[in-house]
């Protein structure tokens, strides 16, 4: 159950004891002005709208603010809750009244949240937050001239005939307009580092503890496992420092084996009726999975399958191939990524791994949509340089320069200056990206669900953009009150309510 605010809080209603006031500059008061709280709060009162009765919910500024709080600082979720206690900074972000000494929600509330607000969810709140940061010079203008009682009513007047003649009156294709940098990456989960013979080790005890619970409840003869061995015979080649290939796959070959005989206990287990419980069958499932990848690996010699378990309690993790010096194998989601106008949009995300040179067309077609005209340019990587990709950019006058395919010709004369420059105008994605991972949570994901997980990213993205947007708010900030400051100066008026300009920002 959901019942929406009736207005949400602002600086000046903002209660703080002993009469001290907010800084308005501050970064998180800034960043709460560019958040539209009410539109947010729309989509997020839908989530509960099957829902009439029960508690009801935490507001969508405490749930959205709490994770974009978690997402920027990197807080657990007890430490999140007891930094939000402590700072009314944080408290005014959350949409709260007035500075409390309460805990706002419990910590493990926070995994409600996550739940609640999802990666589909996330994006449309992206947009909400690019759409409004990208026009707030109009709206700021505006706030001013009507604030100033000496405007022109002609010159409003004329501004507004002017958008009008601005209408086209044909239905034209529009030119293109505008770059659009694509790249890909991983975002890595927090797992162990996947060995074979560590997955199979771990496989064969959660089978011994499920052999252990149906025997309590089926009694008679208890089933050998030589779970002792087993455990020796792992421990052997595990605790060696140096271990050859032809150790580890004898090794491997062993835990296979005693694998293979629990499975054929608990099958039987379940053939005579006594069944595991839903989380149990999930994660015999998982096993069986697993073991049929590992078999085959074993017996044609070879180190890759399709759609490789690599975790036992995140089966849904893939290995993606980046060929990166760091790690040329990370684990985890494979995202594409797009930046315009210095603003980071989450374009497809999976675990499975792909060719990121397939998203390209459905790319460039949502840019057209939501801004009705194709780009000018797009700069990519090689791997989108494909026939089929250009031949899409030629039919669409789009430009997306680089090595041409195949063998060049006798007359063929690079242009090193464009080239350089789309080298170094595609820098910024690499920044977005490594800004992402490196300060908003998305280089290590400590989630334990598909779903949150892919919501993790999203928010990494999002609260990537609200700190780039408050920025720019913050040099619209200080252009209100130079010029409110001259307007008063003009007027012989002395000291200054600085509330009324902050008033004139919330409204932006």
């Amino acid at each position: 159950m959901y019942k929406p605010q009736s207005k949400q809080i602002s600086i000046t209603d903002f209660n703080m004891p002993l009469g001290i006031e907010l800084n308005p500059t501050n970064r998180w008061v800034l960043k709460a002005a560019t958040i539209p709280w009410d539109d947010i709060e729309v989509k997020y009162a839908d989530l509960f709208k099957d829902s009439k009765y029960g508690n009801v919910a935490y507001p969508l500024r405490l749930a959205l603010g709490a994770l974009l709080i978690k997402a920027t600082l990197g807080y657990s979720d007890v430490e999140l809750a007891f930094q939000i206690q402590e700072n009314p900074y944080l408290q005014y972000f959350c949409g709260l009244p007035g500075y409390t000494n309460e805990l706002p929600f419990d910590p493990s509330t926070v995994t409600h949240f996550r739940k609640r607000l999802s990666e589909a969810t996330l994006q449309e709140i992206n947009e909400m937050v690019i759409a409004k940061a990208l026009k707030p010079k109009k709206q700021v203008n505006k706030q001013h001239k009507d604030h100033d009682s000496d405007s022109d009513q002609h010159g409003n007047h004329e501004d507004t005939s002017s958008d009008v003649a601005q209408t086209p009156t044909d239905e034209k294709e529009p030119k293109n307009k505008g770059t659009l940098i694509l790249d890909s990456t991983c975002a890595p989960q927090h797992i162990r580092f996947p060995m074979d013979l560590s997955l199979l080790d771990e496989s064969r005890r959660k089978l011994e503890k499920m052999i252990d619970d149906l025997y309590k409840s089926a009694g008679g003869k208890k089933p050998r496992t030589y779970r002792k061995k087993a455990r020796k015979d792992f421990l052997v080649v595990a605790k060696k420092k140096n271990k050859t290939k032809k150790e580890i796959r004898k090794a491997i070959g062993k835990q296979l084996g005693y694998v293979e005989r629990d499975i054929k206990h608990i099958t039987k287990y379940k053939t005579a009726g006594y069944n595991l419980s839903t989380g149990g069958q999930l994660l015999f499932f998982t096993i069986c999975k697993l073991f049929e990848q590992q078999s085959e690996m074993h017996k044609t010699h070879t180190n890759t399958v399709k759609h490789r378990i690599v975790s036992i309690r995140q089966p849904w993790v893939r290995p993606i191939v980046r060929g990166k010096a760091r790690a040329k194998v990370e684990f985890g989601a494979k995202l594409d990524i797009s930046v315009y106008k210095g603003f980071a949009r989450l374009e497809h995300t999976s675990f499975e791994a792909y060719n990121e040179s397939e998203n390209f067309k459905s790319q460039v077609e949502r840019f057209r949509k939501r801004e009705g005209h194709y780009p000018n340019r797009v700069l990519a990587d090689q791997i989108h340089r494909n026939r089929e990709n250009l031949k899409f950019c030629t039919e669409h006058n789009i430009s997306m320069l680089g090595k041409p395919l195949g063998r060049p010709s006798k007359d063929y004369v690079p242009n090193k200056k464009q080239i350089r420059k789309s080298e170094i105008d595609r820098i910024e994605v690499e920044r977005k990206i490594g800004l992402a991972k490196g300060s908003y949570g998305m280089g290590l994901l400590r989630t334990k669900l598909r779903n949150t997980s892919l919501g993790m990213i999203a928010l990494s993205i999002l609260a990537m953009n609200i700190s780039r947007s408050a920025k720019l708010l913050f040099v619209f900030f200080i252009f209100i009150i130079k010029n409110f400051c001259a307007n008063l100066k003009k007027k012989n008026i002395g000291l200054m309510d600085y509330h009324q300009p902050c008033m004139m920002l919330e409204n932006v």
